[in-house]
């Protein structure tokens, strides 16, 4: 009779062991993780779709910001470089509120209301959300850059044949100031820091940005030179020319998408050290 309870619990022992195989055989796998073109794609088109139904008004600040600082430039410069450098300006400035400003706020309430976990339990790579919300905020200044550097052109009656170039400021001075706003929001150890520095960003790109370099202290020039944005100002000035040094615009150009690239990589390092903490 005594060994009757050894042999059950023997028993139930492989009956345990037998269901354990049969549910280790029957588990299905874990899904891949996700490549890294597909999940940004996804993630830039969630974060368009939020940024047309939430930033639309603060779009329409920035605009008529930038138009107004224009106008109120224009009873203080006639034309020429000066003109060129406060129309160039104020177009990027549009880039740098809603990329550098409005991003930065962005990150720093998605790390203090916990959203960043929320991230970090999706199977897909750092990279594809920093970019995907960069990438989503800098096309959201398309209409506003466009309608600034427009009016300006007509403000202060420059030449609008080459605006096209446009096409590749937006997106590499975007890129460059949406890292930026990115990784000060992720940096800031608090919500009100971060939105903090995203408006002392902001006001960067406005003071070093609109007005004309020649005008600057040294000490400042040097700073304005730091700013990622300046490179694309300086391309969109030179194409207001008769004659545009397209060797110098390029140059420019590179020089932006260079700190583009810098920037956003350190976004990256930025989301992964704030998302494991």
């Amino acid at each position: 009779m005594s060994i009757l309870p050894a042999q059950a619990v023997s028993s139930g022992r492989a009956a345990g062991a037998r269901a354990g195989d049969s549910a280790a055989e029957g588990a299905a796998p874990l899904a891949p993780r996700a490549r890294l073109l597909p999940a940004l794609a996804a993630v830039y088109g969630a974060q368009l779709s939020r940024a047309r139904v939430a930033r639309i008004p603060l779009l329409f600040v920035a605009t008529f910001q930038s138009v107004g600082i224009m106008v109120l430039m224009r009873g203080v410069v006639d034309g020429g470089t000066e003109a060129r450098a406060v129309v160039a300006g104020s177009s990027v400035l549009v880039v740098a509120f809603v990329a550098l400003n409005l991003l930065a706020q962005y990150f720093g309430q998605l790390r203090a209301s916990g959203g960043l976990d929320h991230y970090a339990t999706l199977p897909v790579p750092p990279a594809a959300v920093v970019l995907g919300a960069a990438g989503a905020y800098a096309s959201f200044t398309v209409p506003g850059t466009v309608v600034t550097a427009v009016t300006g052109s007509v403000l202060f009656q420059l030449p609008m044949t080459h605006l096209w170039i446009l096409a590749a400021v937006v997106p590499l001075a975007g890129a460059a100031l949406a890292g930026l706003g990115a990784a000060l929001g992720l940096l800031a150890p608090r919500q009100e820091l971060a939105t903090l520095l995203g408006q002392l960003g902001m006001s960067a790109a406005l003071l070093l940005g609109v007005l004309p370099a020649e005008r600057l202290p040294g000490p400042v020039g040097w700073a304005r030179d730091l700013l990622p944005s300046t490179y694309g100002v300086e391309a969109l000035a030179r194409t207001f020319d008769a004659r545009p040094n397209w060797a110098a615009v390029g140059l420019d150009l590179a020089v932006c998408a260079a700190v583009g690239v810098v920037s956003l990589a350190a976004a990256t390092w930025a989301y992964r050290r704030a998302a494991v903490r």
